[in-house]
């Protein structure tokens, strides 16, 4: 007879299957879909996550998970058994009608976004933005009066099984104490040392090739991936088939190479997921915040130190020519730049957080309903002056339209990638305890032993344990923001 946990298993390794179809679909309508399929892929893909709900919330699906509970299980099954509940409970809260009504408003406001952003259109964008926070509300509510906490606090359990605003605040309120001066003394320190900046054009297809390269080194399975193209770099697809994308400029080239390295980060998780465990919940990612502290691990810890940088430089000449921008003193100093910018996904990462911090901010007090749309472009103008000294009004494009996790109602998600970062420092930092003879292996482009120790303390448990006691195991210690302070400090104040 087959036991109650089987059946479940067999219920969840279906949803996998749709789950691929419709990250694969996803993938397709951000690089290569024709405009004219947007409305006939919104409406698959909704009505694919229409039947996604149904599966998951049937009453069978409660009943056999009550059963195994009384079954006698190992480790690694109680921790899958956990998942499913878990993905049980998020999903049955929602009624289907509202599952479908963000899908179609989510996709609706993402391909408009495609427009609206080049154009500045903000009155259009907020527009399609208005129906999508309304749906978010509404879905963080239901949670929230189910889960006993805040609307916001509700969506960030989505992607960061745990953590609190509350606990945010502690951690960001601390970082914005320290940050904005340390950033203002590294700005002013860099002014005495002057970069050249490579002058292109770059041809796409030599950036291409170098992205490539680097993925080769990074020990990225082209038999189980692709690299794109598309609007906002991405990483999509699923273990087996992961799609990372970039975007490229003809006038400079460093955005789209540590682009790719960075999602190559988020990649290399996972294709390096537990295979033996494939289609179940704890075969999956632990969380976006550790998902994003391994691409962040792979692009600030790794990819932006100077034995990485001098080492990947013979292959940048061999594809963009010689010039002098391109010397190793040079090369380090143009990857290390740090300065005030507009626009996130090419911040350097001391200035990053801030960018992060201004949207958790605003995202909190949205979902709050303390704040409506037609708010937005003025708070957003505000806190860029405060943290980054930049003035944003009239400027939607590389402002507050700059990102796509507001048009699909990800609320939440945001946070994590600082948490990531912090992640990413605590963990390199295990690394070179590890690894006595790090800087040197990674000038030699001997990396493996990296990938290594990811893989045994970080990859191969996907969801089978907490957060913490993940990051713990592999550490030593749950979270301590002060070794993400340590890293930026040594790497960009050590020589003052």
């Amino acid at each position: 007879m087959t036991s109650a946990y089987q059946q479940l298993t067999q219920t969840f390794q279906r949803l996998s299957r749709f789950g691929h179809l419709s990250a694969i679909a996803g993938w397709d309508m951000q690089t290569m879909m024709p405009p004219a399929g947007s409305q006939v892929r919104g409406e698959a893909l909704a009505e694919l996550s229409v039947l996604q709900h149904q599966l998951l919330t049937d009453s069978r699906v409660k009943t056999l998970l009550e059963a195994a509970q009384q079954e006698s299980l190992n480790d690694v099954e109680q921790a899958n058994l956990l998942e499913m509940q878990r993905a049980w409970q998020q999903a049955a809260l929602l009624p289907a009608a509202l599952v479908e009504a963000k899908s179609l408003a989510g996709s609706r406001c993402e391909h408009a976004w495609r427009q609206q952003r080049p154009a500045n259109d903000w009155q259009g964008f907020a527009a399609s933005l208005k129906e999508v926070v309304r749906l978010s509300r509404e879905e963080a509510e239901i949670r929230a009066q189910a889960a006993g906490c805040s609307r916001y606090d509700a969506l960030l359990d989505l992607y960061e099984p745990g953590m609190t605003s509350a606990q945010l605040d502690v951690t960001f309120g601390d970082l914005i104490q320290w940050l904005p001066d340390l950033l203002a003394r590294v700005v002013e320190k860099q002014a005495a040392e002057p970069v050249d900046t490579p002058v292109g054009p770059f041809p796409i297809e030599a950036q291409r090739q170098l992205g490539l390269q680097l993925m080769k080194l990074l020990g990225f399975d082209f038999n189980a991936g692709r690299l794109d193209v598309s609007a906002h770099p991405f990483c999509g697809g699923v273990p087996d088939d992961v799609r990372i994308t970039t975007r490229y400029n003809e006038n400079e080239f460093i955005s789209a190479m540590m682009g790719v390295i960075h999602e190559t980060g988020h990649a290399r998780y996972e294709q390096n997921l537990p295979k033996t465990w494939r289609g179940q919940p704890v075969a999956l990612a632990r969380s976006t915040a550790v998902h994003e502290s391994q691409s962040l691990f792979f692009e600030m810890q790794l990819a932006r130190s100077a034995p990485f940088l001098q080492h990947i430089l013979p292959q940048v000449v061999a594809q963009m020519g010689e010039q002098p921008a391109l010397t190793p003193a040079n090369f380090v100093r143009l990857n290390q730049r740090v300065k005030r910018g507009f626009i996130r996904v090419d911040a350097d990462e001391v200035s990053y957080p801030l960018h992060v911090i201004l949207r958790y901010e605003i995202e909190r007090a949205l979902i709050a309903g303390d704040i409506e749309v037609d708010d937005i472009p003025a708070l957003w103008d505000e806190k860029m002056q405060r943290y980054l000294g930049l003035d944003t009004k009239g400027n939607y494009r590389d402002g507050c339209m700059q990102d796509i996790h507001w048009t699909d109602g990800a609320f939440g998600y945001f946070p994590t990638y600082t948490l990531g970062a912090m992640y990413a420092a605590q963990l390199f930092q295990a690394l070179k305890r590890a690894l006595p003879q790090l800087e040197a292996q990674i000038a030699a482009g001997e990396l493996q032993p990296i990938f290594n120790w990811l893989s045994q303390n970080i990859w191969q448990h996907g969801s089978r344990f907490p957060t913490a006691q993940l990051i713990t195991q592999a550490s030593g210690e749950d979270l301590n923001p002060l070794h993400f302070r340590r890293h930026l400090e040594q790497r960009y104040l050590a020589s003052a």
